[in-house]
């Protein structure tokens, strides 16, 4: 928001581009668009980034975040829209050393590169700070204009932000998924697992508690109704559903089906999480791949919690 305006003191027109995919939404540009008054192109990159993130060319942050490889990949779709646009040079709101994996002074020429936008990527935040690029050196901007910002520390940026009347604005955390330990964890497992990834099989790792079976079984557990009620919404053809009978419990999802040797051991899982009685066998109600009953025990926690994901 703060480079938006910045630009816009020099009389430059800006179009905002944001992408989406399971990991980030775009909800955050969204709003600052609509209180910036700029128009803004939503561009979905799951694919690409999927891709990215099961072989990342320059490696992992602290989780599963690819952050230099999907911060050229977004550049680069920046750059597709410029084409469409009309437009003449691409700029990011990045601060020089906020972010130690991805906003150091290599980071952020080696994204530039990767990207293949040599020169045409201004950062109007620390421009001082970094070499002259081409909107600058042709006049397109006045780099006397720009700013010397650095590092972690934001009292800089809110200050700007209250001199250009700013008053809601986003807290510095990026709010990307392949971030969050369990998640990651969860993600992990899935490539590990699966060669085929689809939208729902990420979407789906957000919810409940997950399992892992066996290499061709995992269980995904409801932890409340609402969770119930979205493991449902993702149900597929050929998925096998678990719930217990007679008693309040999870909805139990094996995406697949998995391996049919595995069902009883899952339906124990079922029962472990649900409120049926653990001293003696209960009834779980399969539907999906398979229609029928599995009469089992519930599965002890010593035995439940190691295949916790």
């Amino acid at each position: 928001m703060l480079a938006v305006k910045v630009l816009q003191e020099q009389g430059i027109e800006v179009i905002g581009v944001t992408f989406e995919s399971p990991f980030f939404g775009s909800g955050r540009a969204r709003r600052a668009a609509h209180a910036l008054r700029v128009p803004l192109r939503v561009v979905n990159i799951t694919e690409e980034l999927l891709e990215v993130v099961r072989r990342p060319k320059h490696g992992r942050g602290s989780g599963m975040n690819p952050c230099i490889d999907c911060h050229a990949l977004m550049l680069r779709g920046a750059a597709e829209v410029m084409r469409e646009e009309g437009a003449a040079f691409l700029f990011t709101g990045e601060v020089l050393g906020q972010r130690p994996f991805s906003q150091t002074r290599g980071a952020l020429r080696l994204v530039e590169r990767e990207s293949g936008q040599d020169g045409l990527v201004l950062r109007p935040l620390s421009a001082k700070l970094l070499p002259e690029t081409l909107p600058e050196r042709r006049g397109w901007v006045d780099r006397s204009r720009l700013l010397d910002l650095r590092g972690r520390g934001r009292k800089r940026q809110m200050e700007l932000a209250e001199r250009y009347g700013i008053e809601e604005y986003p807290p510095p955390a990026g709010g990307c998924l392949l971030t969050d330990p369990a998640y990651a964890r969860r993600l992990k497992d899935l490539l590990e697992h699966q060669e085929e990834v689809k939208r729902r099989d990420l979407e789906i790792l957000k919810v409940g508690r997950h399992l892992r079976i066996s290499p061709c079984t995992k269980v995904v557990v409801g932890r409340n109704a609402l969770e119930n009620e979205e493991i449902l919404r993702w149900e597929e053809k050929g998925d096998l559903v678990m719930e217990a009978e007679a008693y309040p419990g999870p909805t139990c999802l094996i995406p697949a089906g998995g391996n049919e040797g595995d069902w009883e051991r899952a339906a124990a899982i079922c029962l472990r999480y649900s409120d049926a009685p653990k001293d003696r066998p209960g009834r779980v109600l399969c539907h999906g791949r398979w229609e029928g009953t599995v009469e089992t025990s519930a599965l002890p926690p010593e035995e439940c919690d190691p295949l916790l994901i």
